[in-house]
């Protein structure tokens, strides 16, 4: 699930992925399947395929994963994805992968857009006994979505912080980036702030959202649903059953991670948030339904 979250938070701002899949086990696995279902929702069409662990097999059984893969990507969006056969541990075809990895294309930004930067971790850098006049702000951990940040701006960080029963959003200004003086769309950075770091430590702003002129919080959404037909990443077949009232679903939304209690289904899904997230209109965010111990992955919403 942990893993799941983190791939799925990383989808908003990815331009490409790498799908392994271990040739001494037969494909898909659950996990696969979800990882690719993941990416088509995301839109991510530069795909390729490496066919890892290709020294612990046969030739045969080589060739009988290859057709595996093949036959499992058939009428997805990795239909014509290539498939790289190496061995991460002796090094073997890492040079053709590196090879495509540089030909990806790397689309065009727009650096006159509002910054956006995801925040997946924050931290104090500060050790055990650091004299006052020696310590540092607090630092958040993520990617720049889109946009331009630079030393010297003056960020808000949103929804914030929880105090009480609700979310303050904080102001603070970048002291100092892990990447230099700026960094770019795409481009995954430390950022220090002039933050008190207590309010940074073990990860208590992952999630937020960063930057200058922010989309808005919500603590209650509609979202337009799809659904899929059968849940990906257990091992049985289970059909996607329709949203239910009262239902509480897992929501990815950009790097943030909430549980969202169903109140109203119509054309529209009405859902209640436990903990607010920012984000803009129309963009995806991702649905799990607790199945059995785990959350499954069971489809998207489009925020209206």
């Amino acid at each position: 699930e942990t893993l799941m979250a983190t791939m799925i938070a990383a989808s908003s701002i990815i331009d490409a992925a790498v799908l392994v899949i271990a040739a001494n086990e037969p494909c898909p696995q659950p996990q696969t399947k979800e990882h690719l279902k993941a990416l088509e929702i995301a839109g991510i069409k530069n795909i390729i395929i490496v066919q890892n662990k290709i020294d612990t097999v046969s030739k045969e059984r080589a060739m009988e994963n290859y057709n595996e893969i093949k036959n499992f990507v058939k009428g997805t969006i990795a239909e014509n994805a290539p498939i790289i056969p190496i061995s991460a541990q002796r090094g073997v075809n890492i040079d053709v992968l590196l090879k495509l990895l540089n030909e990806i294309p790397i689309p065009k930004r727009d650096l006159t857009k509002d910054p956006i930067f995801l925040v997946a971790r924050s931290f104090d850098v500060n050790k055990p006994g650091t004299l006052l006049k020696d310590l540092k702000g607090g630092v958040i951990g993520g990617a720049l979505m889109r946009g331009k940040l630079k030393v010297g701006d003056e960020i808000e960080i949103l929804p914030g912080i929880k105090m009480s029963e609700k979310y303050k959003p904080i102001k603070t200004k970048i002291s100092s980036l892990s990447l230099g003086e700026e960094i770019l769309p795409g481009e995954s950075a430390g950022i220090e702030t002039e933050l008190d770091p207590f309010i940074t430590r073990s990860d208590k702003l992952s999630g937020n959202v960063a930057g200058k002129k922010l989309p808005p919080v919500w603590n209650d959404i509609k979202v337009e649903i799809h659904l899929l037909n059968k849940i990906v990443g257990a091992k049985e077949e289970i059909k996607v059953e329709p949203i239910k009232m009262n239902e509480p679903l897992m929501i990815n939304a950009w790097a943030a991670k909430s549980l969202g209690i169903v109140k109203s289904i119509g054309k529209l899904v009405e859902m209640n948030l436990r903990i607010p997230i920012c984000i803009s209109k129309g963009e995806k965010i991702i649905l799990s339904r607790r199945i059995g111990q785990k959350w499954r992955l069971i489809g998207y919403g489009i925020i209206k």
